[in-house]
């Protein structure tokens, strides 16, 4: 499966587009972003569903553009602020490039957000895929979205298999995609687009009987849809134990601050790190806290232990109830650090996995647990 099994040609694509937008009309997705045309929102929806699913997405959505109405009010935000509002979602640096960004278009733009191709590419965090959806949902330009549902639909439409990340498939889908993509209404026939493989065109058991461009789909007429698109192997992901201390100094809980770029950046943790080969998980926070912090601590009793998976790795996170020892902490592996009460934890955006610790902490006097 090296090259696409059909075209689709000048005559088809007029039926295919005129069929999808009439079913489309039918049975579009009620999503919040499509309530108007706002540039703003598009963008917005578009970064937030980078690595997110939909429905997922929506409540995160509500809550950014309440705090956020509008561009001005996102660039006055401090970052931890954004952060906070996108807690829990997860690639925060989403997050960190939607703030960058409106910063910059209200320093250098007076908060006009481009309607370019070139100008849009240029901004934190906006590759070709959501540079298009902005100019064809938010400016209703002739732009193809190739989101993940759209590649997928265009490899069965065509018979197209192989690796489609691959250079080469990739600029093929997009070419497919500028071809089929019509000069009036560009955004309802992308989002009729992006709506069959959500609702229709699923990656597994696709209900091909309910497609409206079911005539077109190569796929289907072989008689095995789901052997396109062709699926990669899985990669195993590699583990790391890591050892995180709930620091204890009277009635105070120390937490520190991940430098702002990176995995997680601009968030806040329980101080720790990653264990390393050979070495206990109790002796991995001694050594860790001594070099982030410059402190001695008593290690105490296991508090909770969190299993996490990213996209490329996975965790378990074990914490232990700690008390300062000596010293006075600094910010040596850290961007900032502060002593709160268990009640101000809330206030600051923390890593998923903090979180259930953080819940713990609401349910449970940890200063009584910690031995004399």
């Amino acid at each position: 499966m090296s090259s696409p099994a059909r075209s689709l040609s000048v005559d088809e694509r007029p039926k295919l587009q005129t069929m999808l937008v009439a079913w489309y009309a039918r049975n579009q997705r009620d999503l919040p972003w499509r309530r108007c045309h706002d540039p703003y929102r598009v963008w917005v929806s578009e970064v937030l569903l980078q690595q997110t699913r939909v429905d997922q997405a929506i409540p995160y959505f509500h809550r950014f553009v309440d705090r956020f109405p509008d561009l001005f009010s996102l660039a006055r935000a401090r970052q931890s602020e954004v952060l906070k509002v996108c807690e829990g979602m997860g690639y925060y640096a989403r997050a960190r490039n939607l703030h960058k960004a409106a910063r910059q278009l209200v320093d250098e733009r007076k908060g006009r957000i481009p309607d370019t191709l070139e100008e849009l590419l240029e901004l934190p965090g906006i590759g070709p895929n959501t540079a298009h959806a902005l100019l064809s949902i938010g400016f209703d330009r002739p732009y193809p979205v190739v989101d993940g549902n759209v590649r997928r639909i265009l490899s069965r439409l065509v018979g197209l298999g192989g690796d489609l990340s691959k250079q080469g498939r990739s600029q093929l889908l997009w070419t497919i995609a500028r071809e089929l993509l019509p000069v009036e209404g560009p955004a309802t026939f992308n989002q009729a687009m992006m709506d069959l493989g959500a609702l229709i065109c699923l990656p597994r058991k696709p209900q091909c009987e309910k497609c409206p461009v079911l005539s077109f789909c190569y796929a289907f007429q072989s008689g095995d849809a789901e052997a396109y698109p062709e699926k990669r192997p899985r990669k195993s992901k590699p583990h790391y134990d890591v050892s995180a201390g709930v620091i204890m100094n009277g009635a105070r809980i120390l937490i520190t601050r991940r430098f702002p770029e990176g995995l997680l950046g601009g968030l806040w943790e329980f101080p720790g790190g990653k264990r390393e080969e050979g070495e206990t998980l109790e002796a991995c926070l001694l050594r860790e806290i001594q070099e982030e912090l410059s402190v001695t601590i008593d290690v105490g009793p296991s508090f909770l232990t969190v299993n996490r998976e990213y996209s490329h790795f996975r965790i378990t996170l074990h914490s232990f109830l700690c008390r300062l020892q000596r010293g006075e902490p600094q910010k040596i592996g850290c961007s900032d650090l502060r002593w709160v009460t268990i009640g101000q934890l809330g206030d600051f955006a923390f890593p998923r996995a903090d979180r259930k610790i953080i819940e713990k902490l609401n349910s449970t006097n940890p200063f009584t647990l910690m031995p004399n």
